[in-house]
């Protein structure tokens, strides 16, 4: 049984898909951030970081979205969510992960906040942030374009959720990722599998549902 911390729509989003896609027991924990539950002396002391998620894993607390969601993957492994350590396809799952987890996921903390270091330069922050997004999304669309239909070619795999989660954030911006045809292409697969259902129900989602 696993424990998730989390936050309607946050960084959880990538772990808490691969938790239902793997169909493991877990229980779901709800922080208000607005009500500052992150910073809470409990919480922090399951995440000294003060950020969702945190995972229980056998009562043990850990974060960092996408390892987390790796940890899944490794534990049960009979879910397929991986291609298998050893495997010719394992080396394009970790580029791929810590792509969006080095590269495009950061962006998109300075997009929703660009003041955090600098607040003199938000505006010059956040219009970087968005550039880069777009850059990445392009790089993206065109890796699907020749060899999808999925990040992983013709196999579905965990870099899938955490792509669907990061074009779940851009929804807003200027130009979000689904006017990438690719990118909306995989976006609708992915929105039509059990899981996305599932997790937009008992996260209360309703944008871009």
């Amino acid at each position: 049984m696993y424990t998730l911390y989390y936050a309607p729509g946050s960084a959880n989003l990538v772990v808490h898909l691969a938790l239902l896609e793997i169909g493991a027991p877990h229980v779901l924990k709800r922080l208000d951030l607005d009500k500052g539950e992150q910073r809470s002396p409990g919480y922090l002391a399951i995440n000294p970081s003060g950020v969702v998620p945190t995972l229980l894993v056998d009562g043990v607390p850990h974060g960092e979205a996408a390892a987390l969601a790796m940890l899944l993957t490794e534990r049960h492994a009979g879910a397929a969510l991986a291609p298998a350590p050893g495997s010719a396809g394992r080396a394009d799952y970790l580029q791929w992960m810590l792509y969006l987890a080095n590269t495009l996921q950061p962006l998109f903390r300075q997009w929703f906040y660009p003041g955090d270091h600098l607040p003199a330069a938000a505006d010059n922050i956040k219009e970087a942030a968005r550039i880069g997004i777009e850059k990445a999304w392009t790089r993206i669309d065109a890796h699907l374009a020749a060899h999808g239909p999925y990040m992983l070619g013709d196999t579905f795999s965990l870099v899938d959720l955490y792509a669907l989660m990061l074009m779940r954030w851009s929804r807003n911006m200027p130009r979000p990722a689904t006017t990438w045809p690719q990118l909306d292409a995989l976006a609708t697969r992915l929105k039509s599998r059990p899981s996305w259902k599932a997790v937009c129900e008992a996260e209360g989602l309703v944008e871009w549902a």
